[in-house]
C-alpha cells in the first residue's frame, strides 16, 4: 500500500470509529431519555420513513396495530431461536404480553430515537464505502477486504438486531447482545485501523500482556453488569417514581456493579503501572489511565446525583473508548524476554 493510500485509509477508519463511537453514545441518550419506543416500528417510524410530528397523524387504533405487527415478528424471531435449540428463551418472549404494550406517542422521544436511527444509517454508508475501498485492495491486501467484509456484516446483523431490540420492547437480554456487538464493531474499526498503518510494537512480558487480557475482560463483564442495572433503573423509572430513590429501588444491582468496578478499576492501573515499569510511558497507558478514572467519575456522579440523564451516555461511551484503547494495545505489545526488555 502506498503512503497517500495509507493516510487515505486511516483517515477513513478514524471517522468510522468516531462514528461508531458516537453512535453507541447515541444508544444511551435514547436509553436516558426512554425514546427506546419512540418508534415502535423498523425500520419505518409509525409507518412513515419520515416520522410524524403530531399524533393527529396516527390513526386512533395506532396502538393495535403497531402491537400486532410486533407479535408477528416476535413469533418468526422465536421460530429462528427455538430452530437453533433456544426453546425456552423463545417460549419467554412469546408469554410475555407485557412486550406488545405500546406506548403514547410523544414527539420528542420519536424524534430522539429516529435521529439515533438516521445516525446508524450514516455509519451503515461509511462501513460500505470502506468496503468498497477494500474491495481496490483486494489483491495486494486481502487482510484488509476480509475485515473490511466481516465489519460489513457485523453492521447489518447489527441493525437487523436493532429491529428485534424494537420488537421485543426493550427485552434486557437483547441490549446486551446489542451493546456487545457494538463492542465487536469498534474491535474489527481499531483491527482495520492497525493493520492499515505502519507496525507500532510495545516490546513488554507475556505477565503483561496477560494482565491486559484480565483488565479486558473485567471490563467487558462490568459493562454487562452495568447493562442489568440500567434495565432495573428502566423498570423503575417506567413506575413514574422520583430519581431520588432510583439506587435504592434498584441496590443490589448497583452495589454488585459499584463493587466489581472497584475491581476493574484496580486491575487496569495495576496494568497500567507494570506497562509503564517495563516499558516506559506511552500516550495510551496514560489515556487508559484517565479513561478508567474517568468511568470511576461518573459512575459516582451517577450514585450521588441521583443518576443524572446526561451522565449515562457519557458513562456508556467512556467505557467503549477504555475497550478500544485496551484493544488497540493488545494488538501493539509485542512479547518479548524480560532480560532483553531491560538491555
Amino acid at each position: 500500500m502506498t503512503p497517500t493510500a495509507t493516510r487515505g485509509f486511516h483517515k477513513a477508519l478514524l471517522i468510522y470509529s468516531g462514528c461508531c463511537l458516537y453512535f453507541n453514545s447515541r444508544g444511551g441518550i435514547v436509553r436516558t431519555t426512554g425514546s427506546g419506543m419512540g418508534c415502535p416500528d423498523w425500520p419505518k417510524c409509525f409507518g412513515y420513513w419520515i416520522p410524524p410530528t403530531s399524533i393527529d397523524q396516527l390513526p386512533d387504533n395506532y396502538k393495535e396495530s403497531f402491537a400486532e405487527l410486533r407479535d408477528q415478528k416476535n413469533k418468526k424471531f422465536a421460530r429462528y431461536l427455538s430452530a437453533i435449540g433456544f426453546e425456552e428463551t423463545a417460549a419467554a418472549i412469546l408469554a410475555d404480553k407485557t412486550i406488545l404494550i405500546e406506548a403514547d406517542f410523544n414527539t420528542t422521544k420519536t424524534w430522539i430515537e429516529y435521529l439515533n436511527r438516521l445516525l446508524g444509517v450514516i455509519i451503515g454508508f461509511f462501513i460500505v464505502a470502506l468496503f468498497v475501498r477494500s474491495t481496490q485492495l483486494r489483491k495486494a491486501h486481502p487482510n484488509f477486504f476480509w475485515l473490511s467484509l466481516a465489519t460489513l456484516i457485523t453492521v447489518i446483523i447489527q441493525g437487523w438486531f436493532g429491529s428485534i431490540v424494537v420488537s421485543t420492547n426493550l427485552t434486557s437480554w437483547t441490549i446486551t447482545i446489542h451493546m456487545l456487538m457494538a463492542f465487536v464493531l469498534v474491535a474489527l474499526l481499531v483491527l482495520l485501523f492497525v493493520k492499515s498503518g505502519e507496525r507500532r510494537e510495545i516490546n513488554t512480558t507475556i505477565a503483561v500482556k496477560s494482565l491486559l487480557v484480565i483488565s479486558t475482560i473485567l471490563l467487558i463483564v462490568q459493562v454487562l453488569l452495568g447493562t442489568e442495572v440500567r434495565a432495573a433503573i428502566d423498570r423503575v423509572s417506567g413506575q413514574l417514581l422520583p430519581r431520588e430513590i432510583w439506587i435504592s429501588e434498584v441496590w443490589t444491582q448497583f452495589v454488585i456493579h459499584r463493587s466489581f468496578s472497584w475491581l476493574v478499576t484496580i486491575v487496569n492501573l495495576g496494568f497500567a503501572a507494570l506497562l509503564i515499569k517495563t516499558t516506559g510511558r506511552n500516550p495510551l497507558t496514560l489515556g487508559l489511565i484517565l479513561l478508567i478514572l474517568l468511568t470511576l467519575l461518573t459512575g459516582a456522579g451517577m450514585a450521588y446525583f441521583a443518576v443524572p440523564a446526561f451522565l449515562q451516555p457519557i458513562h456508556l461511551l467512556v467505557a467503549t473508548v477504555t475497550f478500544g484503547i485496551q484493544f488497540l494495545l493488545f494488538l501493539r505489545l509485542n512479547i518479548k524476554p524480560l532480560n532483553r526488555l531491560k538491555s
